[in-house]
């Protein structure tokens, strides 16, 4: 029930969908611009720097939020759990902020609610593998599809060696769930970029720059 509890408080937190309400309130709807994602990324090359890096720092501040309330609620009750359940209720935002469904169930890719995640999960060297995977190959190749595919394979290898390594404390079958999830997590990143995984492997992705158009 606990499980159940907690991802309904991060779907309900995934639900604010920052790049659509930023966009609407300077009169677009921004899924009907661009590649018609909801994310960081459309928001970056339809609205411009300022309102992807708002986008960013929403997606990820709704994570962290939502995993903070969980913590607060939960932690003294379910010491042994609090990894587990801050995994649950990540996969809440995730699933919330992906298939909002207010919005016919089309969001956007939730790589920065994952980088949310990443943080409120609170293992320092799996955000800094995380920041170093997602900047050093977004500046090598410009590509933030394939930047946040490898974020996500980077965080699940991770937390399955840390896991089998005893670093967060839970038996066998809590260690066994937070990694089923955090697979799905992944299966349904990998499948929310099928598109862009197309286009990478024809070489035709289109490139991401801060200071200037992106290509076409």
């Amino acid at each position: 029930m606990i499980r159940l509890i907690v991802f309904i408080i991060g779907y309900v937190f995934g639900l604010i969908q920052t790049g659509y309400i930023y966009g609407r309130m300077n009169g677009i709807d921004i899924r009907k611009s661009g590649s018609g994602n909801a994310g960081t990324t459309n928001a970056l090359r339809t609205l411009g720097l300022k309102a992807g890096l708002i986008t960013l720092a929403g997606d990820l501040g709704k994570c962290i939020l939502a995993v903070l309330l969980t913590w607060l609620l939960f932690h003294k009750q379910y010491p042994d759990l609090v990894p587990l359940l801050k995994i649950w209720t990540s996969a809440g935002v995730i699933i919330g902020h992906d298939f909002p469904f207010y919005l016919g169930f089309k969001g956007g890719k939730g790589i920065a609610a994952t980088g949310g995640m990443i943080i409120a999960f609170g293992d320092p060297l799996l955000i800094v593998i995380g920041l170093a995977v997602f900047i050093s190959l977004f500046v090598i190749t410009h590509y933030v599809s394939l930047a946040s595919l490898c974020l996500s394979i980077s965080f699940l290898a991770g937390v399955i060696i840390r896991g089998s390594l005893g670093r967060y404390g839970m038996l066998q079958p809590q260690r066994l769930e937070l990694y089923l999830i955090v697979v799905v997590l992944t299966v349904i990143a990998f499948y929310g970029h099928r598109g862009n995984i197309d286009r990478l492997v024809h070489g035709c992705e289109r490139k991401t720059y801060l200071h200037k158009k992106s290509d076409l």
